[in-house]
């Protein structure tokens, strides 16, 4: 179990300008962070929601982080720790606790297979049955996992995360992204002419920004012509389908099982709901949000949110919906 001193804690909030105050000494030691009604006398805890206001006064963390009003209702026995913004706080501790970190140790497994027309840096490391074609190229510090199928045509930059089973051809993924269990990146996409049912020839690539996160089972396909390409910063759940040619912007976030049809261009500090759908050869602009379940056959402007089918602004969608329940109890 990883043990982090409340020293380590305040040093990393202040780094990324957070404001910090508390009582508690820099040699506390911290065993885990928890919720408040799961956490337990050596716990870090946090409340960012007022939901659980009335849990408080039952929390059996150390220590909380918490704004300065709302302090009064926390009990004696757990300190606060007064932060402007608690859930960016947690944010950043999660990572200090975080014990799954993947770092290369610089073995290739005997067990795996490395053509001899790729180029693989220093400190790789490639464990069990993965199979490295050729025309690939690897950078320094990256971790690939077992049973993972990298190449043809692939370029990984330093410090990329790959685990077990991933499937990656004619892409190139920037540094510092993580791909997650069993995704499929590079593949050839869903495109043919309507008339004949011709299968069209997918020539194009991917390209995945730097500090992005791909999650399992994500399915990201290359273009047609051109490059499909994914922005830097962004965080894709798992199960999510990406078609040819669509273009994200920089710091995505897009839930599980999102389907963004082909030639879609989307753009930067989108947020998309799970289980939303976006129909092809659209325009969404920047600071979008689309809600849960909507399926969006229309271009959107900037700055919007949207909800339902068709997708409209949320105000609408919400009226309408009152409107019907109305309706239904007359």
């Amino acid at each position: 179990m990883k043990k982090i001193k409340y020293i380590e804690i305040k040093n990393l909030l202040k780094e990324n300008s957070l404001e910090i105050k508390s009582e508690i000494s820099n040699e506390e030691i911290f065993l885990n962070i928890k919720t408040i009604s799961n956490s337990s006398i050596n716990d870090l805890s946090f409340f960012s929601n007022l939901k659980y206001l009335n849990d408080l006064k039952n929390i059996k963390a150390k220590a909380c982080l918490i704004e300065d009003k709302y302090i009064e209702f926390l009990p004696k026995n757990c300190k606060p720790i007064i932060v402007k913004d608690p859930y960016l706080a947690l944010a950043l501790i999660t990572n200090v606790f975080n014990e799954e970190i993947y770092k290369s140790n610089g073995v290739i497994s005997k067990n795996s297979i490395v053509n001899s027309k790729s180029k693989i840096h220093n400190n790789v490391q490639i464990n069990d049955f993965s199979l490295i074609h050729e025309n690939t190229e690897i950078f320094e510090n990256t971790y690939i996992g077992s049973n993972s199928n990298i190449g043809p045509n692939v370029v990984i930059k330093n410090n990329v995360v790959i685990h077990d089973n991933v499937s990656i051809s004619n892409a190139t993924i920037m540094d510092n992204c993580i791909i997650q269990s069993g995704a499929r990146i590079g593949g050839t996409g869903f495109g043919f002419e309507m008339k004949t049912k011709q299968k069209i020839f997918h020539r194009g690539d991917v390209l995945i920004g730097k500090d992005t996160s791909i999650g399992s089972n994500t399915t990201i396909d290359r273009a047609v012509f051109d490059t499909t390409t994914i922005g830097e910063f962004s965080n894709i759940d798992n199960l999510v389908q990406i078609a040819h040619n669509v273009i994200i912007g920089n710091f995505a976030v897009i839930a599980a099982q999102v389907g963004i049809a082909g030639s879609t261009i989307i753009g930067k500090n989108v947020t998309i709901g799970g289980q939303a759908g976006i129909s092809g050869h659209l325009i969404i602009g920047d600071n979008v949000t689309i809600a849960a379940k909507s399926g969006v056959t229309k271009n959107i402007v900037d700055n919007k949110i949207v909800a339902g089918f068709p997708a409209k602004d949320i105000k609408l969608w919400k009226k309408e919906i009152i409107k019907n329940s109305i309706k239904k109890w007359n």
